[in-house]
């Protein structure tokens, strides 16, 4: 019998992802898919916060089992950020500088405020590393799984697919191109989110 599941996210990308790993002994919707339109507020200090902060919130207004990610890219040059607040880099950024801020989840603009900040840190390492945390609430219990991603950060964009901050992060699997010029089978297999949902995967089919 198919398992029904909740993917607290609005993201298409993260959907398609999701659904191709999880494979066909699951269903994963999306809220949007549901009519359920509105998002929680993520105030946690945490990956591992803010995942549960989406999934109960999720949870609570549909009734099904679920499961939220939090992703955070962590940049050793720049002492970690923007680690919890990639998605709202560059309006932090703005904010620091008394500037307008863009909206949240503009990796366009999240892209140009990481490349302009580390431009500060020239000769400095540009090691960095994607950190995925997903909270699945199943039977009213949670559990917890983690996915890595290192690399490092390029000095430009390149390639046109994925998502996020992929343009101008290069994993250490693949030195001579960036993630978002990765076929998505190979992303997929290497990515920090791909490793945290192939170890839902596992942990589901192991029940």
């Amino acid at each position: 019998m198919t398992m029904k599941l909740l993917f607290a996210t609005g993201n298409r990308g993260k959907l398609r992802e999701a659904r191709e790993i999880l494979g066909s002994a699951v269903e994963v919707v999306a809220p949007f898919e549901l009519g359920i339109l509105g998002e929680p507020e993520e105030t946690g200090l945490t990956l591992e916060e803010n995942s549960i902060i989406k999934a109960e919130y999720y949870h609570a207004l549909s009734g099904l089992d679920c499961f939220a990610d939090d992703t955070g890219l962590e940049v050793d040059a720049l002492g970690g950020a923007p680690g919890v607040h990639a998605a709202r880099f560059a309006a932090d950024i703005a904010r620091r500088d008394g500037l307008p801020a863009p909206a949240d989840h503009d990796f366009s603009a999240n892209i140009d405020s990481l490349l302009g900040e580390l431009e500060k840190h020239l000769g400095e390492p540009r090691t960095a590393r994607f950190r995925s945390v997903i909270t699945l609430i199943i039977n009213g219990e949670r559990h917890f799984f983690e996915g890595v991603l290192q690399g490092r950060i390029a000095y430009g964009r390149s390639g046109s697919g994925g998502f996020g901050y992929d343009p101008v992060f290069v994993a250490d699997e693949y030195p001579d191109r960036s993630v978002a010029e990765l076929p998505q089978e190979v992303k997929n297999a290497i990515s920090h989110r791909g490793k945290s949902l192939r170890a839902l995967a596992q942990w589901l089919m192991a029940k």
